[in-house]
């Protein structure tokens, strides 16, 4: 497969806009979702995440802007771009008298697309890969929210869908429960399915998502790969009984320095400015310190989603943003 074929757009936007009065909702954001990602949408409740995944699929109209899905416009393919779309947003809704497999075969029936000779087949793979086969003819009034979540999630499968866009999808879930959806989201990603995650949960964006982005107030603060978001500092932490000796080898080091030094129960940890984790732990070991533990510093994901939506903030403040 080509890189071109695997960089191919799944959703792109163009100077996204959407306003409610003199409220601005979302504001010129550019959105690109590649074939083979799995794209963390992040943002705090409000920030305009759910207007956002709303106008991609047709459900709200843009006051300005562009939005291709599928490398079609939008809204005016919807017809012909969301049959090959699995969605999930802002809660499923479902017959309450009726059990999750009688919802689902309705909504299979009413969609384009899907062959009546395999509905029953593939209504009760996708309740398997939910986690709701044993439960499938109890009444939806009876269902828990996540048992509702896993309903929703179930409907959006039935189409085997090259892409997914999952609005909280991971809503009222047990911790159980958000490890079982995470595993079937990396299953459906390793099968060839996009998957666009808008999501307020930093760790688990973090361990599912290839490629982020922030929305902050209706804008797009930073967009990028999680290997880049979560890159290497330049840092190194050490833990060494031995810091006191640790600390006056590495003084003798030109262009190394100790940043931070923190007791902790067994012995104290260092943070050192060295460009190699390896030339750090021979220096240490040659001079005779006992290195517990060593390992370069990562930021984390909330760390530089923080920062971005701090600047982002401060920018507002002194009107450089409009």
């Amino acid at each position: 497969m080509t890189t071109d074929v695997l960089e191919r757009p799944m959703i792109q936007t163009h100077a996204l806009t959407k306003r409610y009065g003199a409220v601005h909702a979302v504001q010129g954001v550019d959105l690109q979702v590649n074939s083979g990602d799995i794209y963390g949408f992040l943002g705090a409740n409000g920030s305009g995440k759910t207007t956002t995944v709303r106008m991609l699929l047709g459900l709200v109209l843009a006051t300005s802007g562009q939005i291709e899905l599928l490398g079609e416009p939008m809204p005016r393919r919807r017809r012909h771009v969301l049959p090959r779309v699995g969605t999930l947003v802002e809660g499923p809704a479902a017959y309450g008298h009726l059990s999750g497999r009688a919802n689902l075969t309705m909504l299979d029936a009413a969609g384009p697309g899907g062959s009546r000779r395999t509905r029953r087949r593939r209504v009760e793979e996708v309740l398997e890969e939910v986690g709701l086969a044993t439960v499938g003819r109890r009444p939806v009034k009876h269902y828990s929210l996540g048992m509702r979540q896993r309903l929703g999630l179930a409907n959006a499968l039935l189409r085997a869908p090259e892409l997914l866009v999952l609005d909280e999808p991971t809503n009222g879930l047990d911790p159980q429960g958000i490890r079982e959806i995470r595993e079937l989201l990396l299953k459906l990603h390793a099968g060839g399915t996009t998957v666009f995650l808008s999501s307020h949960l930093l760790a688990e964006v973090e361990q599912l998502c290839t490629r982020v982005g922030v929305l902050d107030r209706g804008r797009l603060v930073v967009q990028d790969s999680m290997a880049a978001m979560t890159s290497f500092t330049g840092r190194v932490l050490v833990h060494t009984p031995d810091a006191a000796w640790a600390v006056t080898v590495l003084q003798a080091e030109p262009g190394v320095v100790v940043h931070e030094r923190v007791a902790d129960e067994h012995d104290e940890c260092l943070l050192v400015a060295h460009p190699s984790a390896e030339e750090l732990n021979a220096t240490l070991v040659r001079a005779g310190v006992r290195v517990r533990e060593l390992r370069p510093e990562r930021r984390s994901l909330e760390q530089t989603v923080l920062a971005a939506t701090e600047a982002h903030g401060a920018r507002e403040q002194q009107g450089g943003v409009r």
